[in-house]
């Protein structure tokens, strides 16, 4: 929700089309890629035919292989939701697994409130919402434990895909008969599960008809500095040029171990209760993440935290500095002010911060808690063993906004918090593994449309991402890029306020007509 300002910035720095920012809440976790939510109306819902259908909140089950690499140790039940309100026999089935969430907050994702809804309505398809393994209430195991998690990988995730549209029956008319041999079918993802739909294109050709991915983070990367790039590149130029100064006050002051400038910097921002500097340059961070929860909106609002964030730094009885901010002192004061008089509470409620902030305590509460339905744990699993994508300090030469205190052993260290019985010792995830297995940057594969936003601080991890080549055969392949943010061309309304992301999502549903045209059994 974006002060006029930084609205104002916005469209300068970027050229954008006349749009306002608005915030959308439980985006992110310490920076947690997700799509945005979308919750389906409680209304009823009628076919083609007016023959009314079952509510969209209808939970179904699928009998999922708990591993597929040894089918004898039964099934688990998978959840999904589905709706047919489009459907003509010969239609498409039109596939979404929301990723790294509960899925039941995501089904507006079946309606034409999103991509998948349009392109079933276009297509006359039908909707499906698939939970992932591990999130909500689809698990394998009853227990989110480092052995019951040996069992979510990337590839289990995959098979789970392929395995659940070649034999699942749906209940809408000849829904025995729609596998994919039978019936084409779309994949459809955004953030990881966008990245997850071009994985299976690649590791399952056939399955799938066609694919969209949106935002989707195709090349797993360790050190995920680049994620700060758009932020820094795209917030007001008088916020970045202060946050750097403190950030730059920080690390100096580290490397000269100078424990009294330190001492006094966490004391400005009421952090005097973190025990070690990488936690508190940590803490520092999560005022960036906030940028992740911006989605285009109709209206400037005034409360986004990113928004109060920069305010506190740069508005001063209602003059705004300019580029060059208003300098390290006056920075240290009103960030730490905003921090000790707004955001610790809002963050951290009544937590002392090593308890709110701290990661030295492996006994903490958090690190331990297996139980079900809990999507940072589950996440943290994925990213500790196969993707990375620690945010963390950008090399020297390079403008910061994030110290480069943090690297990422400060991340896996917390990996051996989370999981001691598989992470003995710190040590690196396996993207390089990933990458040459699912192919990254440098996948390729037929009938694939991949959609990514300018000012996503994911960008960096996309097709869209600086410095990438561009897939050749652009009529199979086709990367397109709107002004949006994360995952923005997945949510129809967004293309009612933001016209290059409506550019993209026509580009999207005209490739799907032209490539489900050509299906055959």
């Amino acid at each position: 929700m974006a002060s006029s300002w930084l609205f104002k910035s916005l469209l300068a720095s970027s050229a954008m089309s006349s749009v306002s920012l608005a915030s959308i809440p439980d985006v992110t976790f310490r920076g947690r890629a997700s799509i945005p939510k979308i919750s389906a109306s409680k209304g009823p819902v009628y076919d083609r035919n007016g023959t009314l259908l079952p509510a969209l909140d209808t939970v179904y089950y699928f009998n999922q292989l708990i591993d597929h690499n040894n089918p004898g140790l039964g099934t688990f039940q998978q959840r999904y939701w589905t709706t047919w309100q489009f459907y003509k026999s010969g239609g498409p089935i039109v596939l979404m697994t929301p990723g790294e969430a509960n899925a039941e907050d995501y089904t507006g994702y079946l309606t034409t409130g999103a991509i998948n809804g349009l392109i079933a309505q276009q297509e006359n398809g039908a909707t499906v919402l698939l939970e992932h393994r591990f999130f909500g209430f689809s698990n394998p195991r009853d227990n989110l434990a480092s052995e019951s998690l040996e069992l979510l990988t990337i590839q289990q995730a995959i098979d789970d895909l392929a395995y659940f549209a070649e034999n699942v029956d749906f209940l809408i008319p000849g829904g025995d008969q729609v596998k994919p041999h039978q019936a084409p079918w779309v994949l459809i993802g955004g953030s990881y599960s966008g990245a997850l739909t071009s994985w299976t294109m690649v590791n399952k050709p056939g399955v799938f008809w066609a694919g969209y991915s949106s935002s989707g983070v195709v090349e797993a990367i360790t050190d995920f500095y680049d994620y700060f790039t758009p932020i820094r590149k795209y917030m007001p130029a008088g916020c970045a040029a202060d946050v750097e100064a403190v950030i730059a006050y920080l690390d100096e002051s580290d490397a000269h171990g100078n424990a009294t400038a330190l001492n006094d910097l966490k004391s400005a921002f009421g952090l005097t209760g973190l025990s070690h500097i990488d936690d508190f340059a940590s803490a520092l961070r999560t005022n960036l993440f906030d940028w992740q929860k911006y989605q285009p909106s109709k209206e400037i609002q005034h409360g986004a935290l990113f928004s109060q964030f920069c305010d506190a730094l740069e508005n001063v009885t209602g003059v705004v500095a300019g580029p060059s901010g208003r300098g390290l002192d006056h920075a240290i004061i009103a960030w730490g002010a905003f921090w000790k008089n707004t955001y610790y509470k809002s963050i951290c409620g009544q937590e002392n911060a090593d308890d709110c902030l701290g990661s030295h305590d492996p006994t903490f509460g958090y690190y331990s808690d297996t139980s079900v339905n809990n999507a940072d744990r589950s996440w943290l699993w994925i990213v500790c063993n196969q993707v990375g994508f620690y945010q963390v300090g950008p090399p020297e030469g390079q403008p910061a906004i994030v110290s480069r205190i943090l690297q990422p052993t400060y991340a896996e260290r917390e990996c051996v918090n989370y999981f001691p019985q598989a992470f003995s010792a710190p040590r690196p995830p396996t993207t390089q593994e990933t990458n040459a297995k699912y192919g990254g940057w440098n996948l390729t594969v037929d009938r694939l449309f991949s959609a990514n936003g300018l000012l996503d601080p994911w960008r960096g991890a996309t097709m869209s991402a600086d410095g990438v080549n561009k897939p050749t055969n652009v009529d199979l392949q086709p990367v397109y890029e709107s002004n949006g943010f994360h995952c923005s061309d997945l949510v129809t309304e967004y293309g009612s306020i933001d016209p290059t992301i409506a550019k993209v999502q026509a580009a999207g549903l005209s490739y799907m007509k032209t490539w489900l045209s050509e299906w055959k059994a």
